[in-house]
């Protein structure tokens, strides 16, 4: 192995991240934090898809929705709602946020942390080695001293429907960039992006179609989840047709309108096509083939987000690229992870991957809570009951109806919501809970508290929430489980 450290070129860096997205700017930043030098590759827009085209601009054309709601669900407040949203409104306050792809901002922020910015479409070309192609077909060598952290993220998965490529289908790209509302929307799919994107136009005053393979929305949570969302759906006005797939689509050359065929023989006419069916890593142009991995794949990593295929200690992957849990914050909690762990190698050190350590990303184990802000919101952290007993955990579930707190009832007129608890007996710990309804997204993080600091539920007991807040839903939980 070449000695690194020798490398004089003024292109040379301790190290080089490629993609510029949440894992990539974090890990650049805690790097430079440490006094090691770091450079940023990007392609696109420094930032990556959450600020842009995912996370940000979707919860930005949900959260008016879900405001108006709000107001409407308590007496005496909504007498005083009594319109529609409006559209052009709610585009413009999405555009404030993501700025229209610009990334100046995010790309200012870089320089003021002293983190170089090199643009362009950056793969690997040999051990520690970088080659970025820029926008004008310009070739720049950038090298490692001590490793490379790719996070090049992932890109939607279209599903084999006949004719599915050729009709300018929406991907979560389109679906949280447009610039009108469709008047009419099929969304195929079922899963997360589904559900909030069905949300999010309904409430902007598409008709929206759901036609999702499963018999349940939302298949990987408890099913409490699936359930309650739903039932919003539906109340919002949405159609969800279950166990029906698209088998051909069509767009009109002259009226525009696409004609999307299923396999139950119906024929549905929409205005456009929202495919939300999974995701695959952006590894097939990333150069893995000079270093001995296949193109395409997955790049799977230790706690120190070090890919396990290579020997060494040089080359990382953070962000939903090594899927390991493919949400932004969690992407940013592997970066800190990582950018510890080759801090700590620099210095001689081993970054064993022991427990409690700041390079050691456990959590994406035990704890990677999720945030849905559909109608109603769900929420999750840990294990679902049906996986911590295939696990082999010794497990006991308890439920509770929101509605019966007294918190929730103030809260919100009929409020509907359901809390189920998942309990490692052995143990006397949580290991999971979901959540669903108002506040559902805000609750969450007392569960992840608890599941991470492992706290006993003799203990918990002694967290007593305050009176009269939502929060009491955990004394109740408690309660029902016989303490």
């Amino acid at each position: 192995m070449e000695d690194a450290y020798e490398d004089t070129y003024e292109d040379t860096y301790d190290v080089v991240v490629v993609g510029g997205g949440p894992g990539g700017e974090v890990a650049a930043d805690r790097l430079v934090r440490s006094g090691l030098t770091a450079v940023v590759v990007e392609a696109e827009a420094v930032g990556g898809e959450c600020s842009y085209r995912a996370c940000v601009p979707s919860k930005a054309l949900l959260r008016p929705g879900a405001a108006r709601e709000a107001v409407r669900s308590v007496d005496g407040a909504r007498q005083a709602v009594t319109g529609a949203l409006d559209p052009a409104q709610v585009l413009a306050r999405r555009d404030r946020f993501t700025s229209r792809g610009d990334d100046t901002g995010q790309a200012d922020w870089l320089d003021s942390a002293g983190i170089p910015l090199v643009r362009g479409h950056g793969r690997l070309a040999g051990e520690r080695r970088v080659e970025v192609t820029g926008a004008d077909g310009m070739v720049r060598i950038l090298r490692a001293r001590l490793a490379v952290v790719l996070g090049p993220g992932t890109e939607p998965v279209l599903p084999l429907v006949e004719g599915l490529d050729r009709i300018g289908v929406w991907t979560n790209r389109q679906a949280t960039t447009a610039d009108a509302v469709p008047e009419r929307l099929v969304v195929i799919g079922g899963g997360v992006v589904a559900c909030e994107m069905a949300t999010a136009w309904r409430s902007l005053g598409a008709s929206v179609t759901l036609l999702v393979r499963d018999q349940a929305l939302l298949t990987g949570w408890e099913p409490c989840a699936g359930e309650e969302v739903t039932r919003g759906l539906t109340g919002l006005g949405v159609t969800i047709r279950f166990g029906v797939s698209a088998t051909r689509v069509a767009r009109d050359g002259i009226t525009r309108a696409v004609t999307v065929e299923t396999d139950d023989g119906a024929t549905l006419v929409c205005d456009e096509v929202l495919a939300a069916t999974g995701r695959r890593p952006r590894t097939s142009d990333l150069g893995l083939e000079t270093v001995g991995l296949p193109a395409g794949d997955w790049l799977p990593v230790d706690d120190t987000c070090r890919v396990t295929a290579l020997d060494g200690d040089w080359l990382y992957a953070v962000g939903d690229v090594n899927h390991r849990a493919p949400l932004t914050h969690m992407a940013k909690y592997q970066a800190r992870a990582c950018a510890a762990a080759i801090a700590e190698r620099a210095a001689g050190r081993p970054a064993d991957t022991g427990r409690r350590q700041a390079w050691s990303a456990e959590a994406d184990h035990i704890a990677v809570p999720q945030a849905v802000f559909t109608h109603p919101e769900i929420a999750s952290v840990g294990l679902t009951e049906r996986a911590a007993r295939e696990a082999g955990v010794a497990v006991r579930a308890v439920e509770y109806r929101i509605d019966d707190v007294a918190g929730a009832a103030l809260y919100v007129d009929d409020y509907r919501g359901h809390a189920k608890l998942v309990v490692d007996e052995t143990r006397g710990v949580v290991v999971g809970c979901t959540l669903t309804g108002p506040m559902a997204t805000e609750l969450i993080h007392t569960a992840t508290v608890a599941i991470v600091g492992e706290v006993p539920l003799e203990r918990l007991r002694h967290a007593v929430p305050a009176f009269p807040t939502v929060s009491e839903v955990w004394l109740r939980l408690l309660e029902a489980y016989g303490l």
